[in-house]
């Protein structure tokens, strides 16, 4: 089997799917890895490196892609990039099946066998290949370093020969594992921190973590399948930013995390609550991508509204490409050994996470949710 690691099309994306330690283990499984020229040097892996633990590196790109049986990725697929896949082959990686359902389409029409990792079950047997969680543990971590380094104050509280500095305050929104790892961050960093999720059994964990978690009773449904956040009602919408009105105006730091898989972010900080923040305060929005959290985040930029810093950053795991590579390194590799035998790709649909990735095989679409997602797409433009 030939299994080809391909080098990032976007100039931005610094991460690598595959990390040399993981591919020495399938070289001696017995699989024949390919690697890109050029595929980890930002991430820090070098040509060599990869040669140095069995890879053969390639440098034509149609070669790689058009004879590889598999290949891996982890940025955004392009179009381009579709059209090189072999025909019949397998691809698997981050592809939005649920935001960008046309393009799961267009691999089926491919006969492409694609596997989405935004899709692997959330089962404790699928732990050790969860992307969404590994590169989220990321994100949490560096938005706090980003609201640290934008806050024209301390976080922790300092004794000095000038007297007290008392503690930033800290209010994370969303409680998925983003936002326990920023709240843990901010606490290491010595802030008083609060969190908030619609989901009351976040609750204890916000504690363990020695945060404050903020209550807003509702009276639905808070808990989709999976375990993700389910999007609220707009009634419930408004009561719950009523509630946190107070606590954002308090905050000197807000950092923002909820996200709908396959929908817009959900407002969760208005204008009319950031005009209420300190002159100085910083919100660091983590769902800028998917359109914001605070109405005012602009994807990829730092805005300053009414004296507050509203940052939007995108890809924030590409920032950290050395132990973001990593992880998800990790979470692939251990996709691929439910998946190998005697050196060959056994697709075994009978397996819940190799058929619950699985977006698109044998032509067709073949996870309900994406085909609802393209119904609803398609609906949209007629």
């Amino acid at each position: 089997m030939k299994l080809a690691i391909a080098k990032e099309f976007k100039a931005e994306e610094r991460r690598v799917a595959l990390v040399p330690d993981a591919v020495a283990r399938l070289v001696k499984q017995g699989v024949e890895v390919w690697v890109e020229a050029g595929a980890g040097e930002k991430s820090f892996f070098s040509d060599i490196a990869y040669e140095a633990a069995g890879a053969r590196v390639i440098g034509d790109t149609a070669t790689l892609w058009g004879e590889a049986d598999v290949v891996v990725k982890i940025g955004e697929l392009q179009e381009s990039e579709v059209h090189q896949l072999r025909e019949g082959g397998v691809f698997i990686g981050f592809l939005n099946p649920l935001g960008n359902p046309a393009l799961v389409q267009r691999l089926a029409d491919r006969n492409v066998t694609a596997f989405s990792m935004e899709m692997i079950p959330r089962t404790s047997r699928a732990q050790s290949m969860d992307a969404l969680s590994s590169q989220a543990n990321v994100a949490g971590y560096k938005a706090v370093l980003i609201a640290a380094a934008a806050l024209p104050k301390y976080f922790p509280m300092l004794t000095t020969a000038a007297g007290t500095i008392r503690p930033a305050k800290i209010l994370v929104m969303g409680v998925g594992v983003a936002g326990l790892q920023a709240i843990a961050t901010a606490r290491r960093l010595g802030a008083v921190v609060e969190a908030f999720d619609i989901r009351p059994e976040t609750k204890e964990q916000v504690q363990s973590l020695g945060a404050k978690f903020v209550d807003v009773e509702l009276k639905e449904e808070t808990v989709a399948a999976g375990g993700y956040a389910k999007e609220l009602s707009e009634a419930a919408k408004e009561y719950t930013r009523q509630v946190l009105t107070q606590h954002v105006s308090a905050s000197d730091a807000v950092i923002t995390t909820a996200q709908v898989p396959g929908r817009k972010a959900p407002i969760l900080v208005t204008r009319e609550m950031v005009a209420q923040m300190k002159p100085g305060a910083v919100i660091v929005d983590l769902a800028a991508e998917q359109g914001g959290n605070c109405e005012c985040t602009e994807a990829g930029k730092d805005v300053e509204w009414n004296g507050v810093n509203v940052i939007g950053p995108i890809n924030l795991p590409g920032s950290m490409p050395v132990h973001a590579s990593e992880t998800y390194s990790k979470n692939v590799s251990s996709l691929l050994q439910l998946m190998l035998k005697d050196q060959e790709l056994i697709l075994n649909f009978e397996d819940d996470i190799i058929a619950g990735a699985c977006v698109a095989r044998d032509g067709e679409i073949s996870n309900q949710r994406v085909r609802d997602a393209l119904a609803a797409e398609a609906s949209a433009v007629s």
